[in-house]
């Protein structure tokens, strides 16, 4: 199995040096089996209600990157986790 994409969704932005910059969320990736079969990887942990969307639209994009790893066999990369949620408002 290898790797194919990866599968990111913009969260917001950011500006750096005078340029608009997008902040991205890693979500999974996108997977091609020994026979050419593809299929997904996604964090079970993501939420798809906080990602900015058009308004009056009911769905969200999931933009697609070549791998940094090159594409080698590799199962997606675990996403960092929040323990401590003393401080969150709710």
């Amino acid at each position: 199995m290898k790797k194919v994409k990866d599968l990111a969704v913009k969260t917001g932005s950011y500006t750096k040096d005078g340029q608009e910059k997008g902040k991205w969320r890693n979500i999974g990736a996108l997977m091609q089996d020994d026979k050419g079969g593809q299929f997904i990887f996604i964090d079970r942990a993501f939420n798809p209600a906080g990602i900015p969307f058009k308004e009056g639209s009911e769905s969200i994009m999931v933009s697609m990157f070549d791998p940094k790893s090159g594409g080698q066999q590799q199962e997606p990369a675990p996403v960092a986790r929040v323990e401590d949620t003393s401080d969150i408002p709710f």
